[in-house]
């Protein structure tokens, strides 16, 4: 008869201990970001220039006069840049608002426009994967843990905990190659926004630090993804006969 052995799970004593301090981490990311946003989206830009006007200018500027911008209803932080539809979608918050943090995040879904239009590498392995990661993300539970219920039935049903640990690794390669598309649409972000004076000074001090903020989400996601795909690995990467 097989079983899950958590031997190996027993030699990484630090595991369980990095993936709660991961864990701790990203919901530290994840207000401080919306900290940093509601700290200055009461501010106003010099120019006056709204957040769906500095991303058209980016748009105009950089020839994507096809691109799109749209208002959709919700809290600020929940924009996307849709390269199917060549649109960009902000939050009524950003699209409206005259904050430099309205205007950074805005501006960093231009960014990501602008990465299809060169197309960056990383954004395009992401939507490679998109449809299998979107499956894969559904499926890796219910498998590993059907693996492990019915291996008493037939040793057999216990392949599927390595398709559902596939699945899950499926999900965190795309969290890695995340990582770099989304730091980079801030690089190109930043680097239109001062290369045009969207924003001033200080002003683009206070984007940045926003969009720093955001970009350490990603961190924390990737960090959570890998340690927990460890964790099953560990937990039900081997058997061992009885």
């Amino acid at each position: 008869m097989y079983y899950y052995s958590p031997y190996l799970y027993a030699d990484m004593p630090w595991l369980m201990p990095a993936l709660l301090l991961a864990i701790v981490f990203s919901f530290y990311t994840s207000w401080r970001v919306n900290h940093v946003y509601k700290q200055y989206q009461d501010d106003r830009n010099l120019r006056g220039i709204t957040g769906a006007d500095a991303a058209r200018e980016i748009l105009n500027r950089n020839g994507l006069y096809q691109v799109s911008i749209r208002e959709i209803p919700g809290k600020s932080l929940t924009d996307y840049y849709d390269s199917r539809s060549q649109s960009i979608s902000l939050s009524s918050d950003v699209y409206h608002g005259t904050s430099p943090v309205a205007v950074g995040v805005a501006c960093h879904e231009a960014g990501h426009a602008l990465q299809y239009a060169a197309e960056y590498f990383p954004v395009k392995v992401r939507n490679a994967i998109i449809p299998i990661t979107n499956i894969g993300s559904k499926l890796a539970m219910p498998l590993i843990l059907a693996g492990v219920l019915l291996s008493g039935l037939s040793p057999y049903l216990y392949q599927l905990v390595y398709v559902g640990l596939i699945c899950f690794a499926l999900c965190t390669v795309f969290q890695l190659v995340t990582l770099p598309a989304e730091f980079d649409a801030s690089r190109r972000a930043m680097e239109n926004i001062r290369t045009y004076q969207i924003l001033q000074g200080e002003e683009q001090d206070k984007a940045g630090k926003v969009l720093r903020a955001a970009a350490m989400t990603y961190v924390a996601a990737l960090a959570v993804s890998l340690l927990q795909l460890l964790r099953f690995i560990a937990l039900y990467g081997g058997r061992r006969r009885r």
